[in-house]
């Protein structure tokens, strides 16, 4: 579907150009594109252009001549309904009633994929989120990365990308080792030995229950085995259950990659030879540097310890560089604020070993808050994901991760989230949708057609609100993909849903005196019931059809 802002862009744009041929308006290269507000009044229309300020000071013109000769050169348009000046030299425009209505019937006949987009069709994304090690249970931290990764996957399929999603295990190192290590003292106090756990190691008490297990299966059979098994049996348990976790949130891997798999295949050892070669790495205190001065950047970074053990750097480093030999388009890593310092190192190094690093971006995300009534902490010393979805629910906590922009602090209101009332964003999104069902079920019922796809004769303004409101869907995943910011679906979802209700509230949808009109209100709200479903199936929150 066009753009609607662009299709009101290239028309004001279009307008200047015809003023400037018929010498109306002085020779000045005009943009390729213009943005668009909202009227500060509702009676100036429904959308602003602020460029005859823009091209005052280019023109030697008022804002207010330069407004009034685009508006006179303004080309016909079917979906120009009219068009004003306002001070200091606005130009705006309505959209024509009949062009709107033709759009909720399109809305109608195309269906759920009304609003997708095509502009990057046979295009592959790669999107990795969550990445949580697996040592533990999965955080309220790990799942506002997931649902921010998960849902712009499902932004960049409506815009036309073959998208995959990927989980990168941080499956190695020392942390690996304190996991095992943890479950075995966990193992031998289950059989009544007296060991005890360092600060070092895992003091959770999902390791507890599983040692438990552990006694279940096998009884003593385990206590000759060394750490590295007990890390095994930890690490397959543990990723297990974040996968659940993911599964209660709608969230499905494509693809799983063991950072192991890296070390395996000489990844990182060509990472290595191939910076030394470049005279991008050197020994220094039985350590290997990688020169990143050198390069622009701040401060060299050690990639190899003295150990012997790769730097979280390096690795990344070669996982990078594998995510460029499978020849994507766009690759998005959804990672939380404490990856901020490393990221551009790690581009540096991808660089340095010859790929395109433009085609890697960040979607940084801050932490998450829980506000409100203390929820109790049975996996440690936070609040488990698990514990969250088992409080509100998987749509809420969907919902409230995306209603603040990725990197700004969020703070998930408790006791908003299990409000069951207009005061909770998601139940007011899903009400309007319900609401709608309902209306559709009763037309059904007292026999209304709702086959026939005409919608016209409406004209009340909140009808109009409602018809232009659902058509900007386009515009929101257009925006959200450009800058990877999936946090402006929610902001759509709530404006359709308040413009729905407005509707409801000033609009009789069923009205056995005035058929005509009744039809036309019917299709409306089919359409808008399109836009919502399709909202929240994007969102990856269900459109209940009762509440």
């Amino acid at each position: 579907m066009p753009l609607l802002a662009k299709q009101i862009s290239d028309l004001i744009l279009s307008g200047a150009c015809l003023a400037q041929e018929a010498g109306k308006l002085p020779s000045y290269q005009l943009p390729a594109y213009i943005h668009l507000t909202r009227p500060k009044r509702r009676e100036w229309g429904d959308y602003s252009s602020a460029l005859p300020l823009q091209l005052s000071k280019h023109m030697s013109c008022s804002p207010i001549d330069i407004a009034d000769q685009i508006q006179n050169h303004l080309p016909q348009s079917a979906m120009l309904g009219d068009s004003t000046v306002s001070v200091p030299g606005f130009l705006n425009i309505t959209l024509s009633g009949e062009w709107l209505c033709s759009q909720a019937e399109r809305v109608i006949n195309e269906g759920p994929s009304f609003a997708d987009l095509e502009h990057h069709l046979n295009n592959k994304a790669q999107v990795e989120f969550v990445s949580a090690n697996p040592t533990g249970p999965l955080t309220v931290g790990h799942g506002r990365g997931g649902v921010i990764g998960d849902t712009l996957s499902n932004l960049l399929s409506a815009a036309g990308y073959q998208v995959t999603r990927e989980f990168y295990y941080n499956n190695v190192g020392q942390q690996m080792r304190r996991l095992g290590e943890s479950l075995k003292i966990r193992y031998l106090q289950s059989l009544g030995g007296s060991m005890h756990l360092s600060e070092e190691h895992y003091q959770g008490e999902y390791l507890v229950s599983l040692g438990a297990q552990l006694i279940e299966e096998h009884s003593d059979g385990l206590i000759e085995e060394d750490w590295d098994t007990f890390k095994d049996i930890a690490e397959e348990s543990i990723a297990a259950k974040q996968h659940l976790t993911l599964d209660r949130l709608n969230i499905v891997m494509d693809v799983l990659f063991n950072e192991q798999s890296l070390y395996e295949d000489g990844s990182l050892d060509r990472v290595v030879d191939k910076l030394r070669q470049k005279k991008l790495a050197y020994d220094k205190d039985g350590a290997v540097w990688f020169a990143i001065t050198a390069l622009g950047g701040s401060d060299d970074r050690v990639i190899v310890k003295s150990s012997g053990e790769p730097t979280y750097r390096l690795p990344d480093i070669a996982y990078h560089c594998n995510k460029m030999e499978r020849k994507f388009d766009l690759v998005v890593d959804v990672l939380g604020a404490d990856h901020k310092d490393s990221f551009p190192d790690v581009l540096l190094g991808v660089k340095a070993m010859g790929y395109e690093v433009d085609k890697i971006k960040l979607l940084m995300h801050q932490f998450v808050n829980i506000k409100g009534e203390r929820m109790s902490k049975r996996s440690g010393n936070f609040v488990s994901l698990d514990e969250l979805v088992d409080e509100v629910g998987a749509d809420v906590v969907r919902f409230f991760m995306l209603m603040r922009a990725s990197e700004s602090h969020l703070e998930f209101d408790i006791d908003l989230a299990r409000e069951q009332s207009d005061k909770n964003p998601v139940y007011y999104v899903q009400y309007a949708h319900a609401r709608i069902c309902s209306i559709l079920e009763k037309a059904a019922l007292a026999g209304f057609s709702l086959e026939d796809v005409k919608v016209d004769v409406l004209i009340h303004p909140s009808e109009r609100m409602l018809m232009r409101n659902l058509l900007e869907l386009s515009d929101t995943i257009d925006r959200a993909v450009r800058e990877l910011a999936p946090h402006y679906l929610t902001t759509y979802a709530r404006d359709l849903a308040s413009s729905f209700h407005t509707f409801y509230s000033d609009c009789k949808v069923l009205d056995a005196d005035n058929l005509t009109l009744t039809l036309a209100r019917i299709n409306l709200v089919r359409a808008v019931r399109i836009g919502l479903a399709r909202t929240l199936d994007l969102l990856g929150v269900s459109a209940p059809e009762s509440m």
